[in-house]
């Protein structure tokens, strides 16, 4: 569970930081409904404040729901996008929530406040001496610099030393401090053990490892799973059901939303994809990949392995292929003559790399499970390509100027020709197999107990559901620090 004891004395310290520097501090209710909870006097002051500007009002843009406008937007209903049969090949109705229109352009924000926020409220963080470090391979070190910046606390980056170039130049301007560690993509415990020296050597910094935070599953089951559910009460009509969640792993966080679902819609499977360079889940295997974002030879803490239905392996060339056939203007011209709604593919570049593996994996579901038109799979675009320019760039000056003619290539082979190979149904064992991965990361390296492992597969389902149950309790808490700082009864 996530702690909650109130730390009196650094929480007085904390509401006076906040109160200095004009920082009210959202609910998760907030964030589910912003339209129905939010004030209308931080409704009007958002009015004139860009999606991305370091400013604290933009803790209530940490929503499914804003309008998809870089500037002055309000909330509107949720952000997603159908994919249909000219795009993938496959009857079945495909659904994505779309992250692009959050702060700094992906979902990770929600996870980092989900993560920092009890902390804060609590006063366990104190913003006056703590340094909050966010060990990632990408977006949630940008989400965790960009909420700890609103709520004035100082942070540390950490994330590979090969991923994009434009997360490295965004945050050299946000966070307080930025580490490069060796390798790429998978080499999380490369990071790891950076924060270890940190946890050495400095006696002020307070680690936020989203592999292991409770706060990243609980922001994606408060936030993410009602706002998918949203979108099915709008989508689907009489005969229609939901089939399955399409998820790639990464910090395991967004599959918390599966278990908001699955208790929704108990029908439904979530299967839970990796590049199949790095393919942990389904062989214990390892390896290196271009998919940023996902797979990091080690099964995360808070993955809820009891709740997984199947596991695929993506190879990474086949993101690395349509990410160029949705961006280059020939690519975009061939899919609207193959029928793809011009609309549609005008909004093709809201898909990152791993968006694009999100979709790979959603058609590889409703393949191996013949889906038909009656059913619906939910999947996640959590960044777009205005975060990747350069990995674009690369492609150009490897491979030469994008024709039609490779766009029809890219089209038919990894596209339409997307298999099920590289898929697991999992049986009871495979499950078990797969937590009792955890040990050697967690209890070996990390210092977790073996009978804590034990609990998360034993206790099942109850040992989740004890987090699950502390949003109340959580906007409880934030509501108490709001009315000890003072400011939202001045506005």
């Amino acid at each position: 569970m996530i702690d909650l004891t109130v730390h009196e004395q650094q929480l007085e310290r904390t509401a006076k930081r906040a109160r200095e520097r004009g920082i009210i501090v959202p609910t998760f209710k907030q964030m589910r409904d912003p339209e129905k909870y939010v004030p209308d006097q931080i409704k009007e002051r958002l009015k004139a404040i860009g999606l991305w500007d370091l400013h604290p009002l933009n803790l209530f843009r940490i929503t499914w729901k804003n309008e998809p406008t870089p500037k002055g937007g309000l909330y509107g209903g949720v952000n997603y996008l159908e994919l249909p049969e000219e795009l993938t090949g496959v009857p079945a109705r495909i659904f994505a929530l779309v992250g692009r229109w959050f702060p700094t352009g992906s979902h990770k924000v929600g996870a980092t406040f989900g993560c920092l926020a009890p902390r804060l409220v609590t006063g366990q963080f104190d913003p006056t001496f703590h340094k909050a470090v966010w060990p990632s391979t990408g977006n949630y070190c940008r989400g965790g610099a960009y909420v700890a910046n609103l709520l004035a606390c100082e942070s540390i980056a950490i994330l590979p030393e090969e991923m994009s170039r434009e997360r490295f130049e965004w945050l050299s301007k946000v966070a307080g401090e930025v580490i490069a560690t060796p390798g790429c993509e998978s080499n999380v415990w490369e990071i790891f053990q950076k924060c270890k020296e940190l946890q050495a050597t400095r006696d002020n910094i307070m680690i936020f490892n989203q592999f292991d935070e409770p706060g990243n599953h609980l922001w994606h089951y408060a936030v993410t799973g009602p706002a998918m559910e949203e979108v099915l009460q709008a989508e689907l009509g009489e005969g229609q059901r939901l089939a399955g969640l399409f998820l790639t792993s990464g910090s395991a966080g967004t599959l918390g939303c599966a278990d908001y679902i699955k208790g929704k819609f108990p029908q439904a499977k979530l299967a839970v994809g990796e590049a199949w360079e790095c393919p942990t889940l389904l062989i214990n295997g390892f390896g290196g990949h271009r998919i940023e974002g996902i797979g990091d030879k080690h099964v995360p803490w808070i993955h809820n392995v009891r709740n997984t239905d199947l596991v695929a392996a993506i190879d990474d060339e086949f993101p690395m292929r349509l990410i160029r056939l949705f961006n280059e203007p020939a690519g975009q011209e061939f899919l609207v003559k193959q029928g793809v709604p011009e609309a549609l593919v005008e909004r093709l570049p809201w898909l990152g790399i791993s968006s694009a593996a999100n979709l790979i994996g959603a058609i590889k579901l409703a393949k191996y499970y013949e889906l038909s038109s009656r059913d619906a799979i939910l999947t996640v675009f959590t960044d777009s390509m205005e975060l990747y320019g350069s990995r674009l760039q690369e492609l150009r000056g490897k491979y030469g100027p994008y024709d039609e003619r490779q766009a029809a290539i890219d089209y038919q082979a990894f596209l339409l020709g997307i298999t099920t190979d590289h898929m697991l149904e999992l049986s009871y064992w495979d499950r078990k197999r797969i937590h009792n991965l955890k040990y050697y990361t967690w209890v070996e390296q990390m210092g977790k107990s073996a009978e804590e492992l034990e609990a998360q597969w034993y206790d099942w389902p109850d040992w989740w559901d004890r987090i699950h149950r502390q949003v109340e309790e959580i906007d409880r808490l934030i509501e108490e620090f709001n009315r000890r700082v003072g400011l939202l009864s001045q506005l």
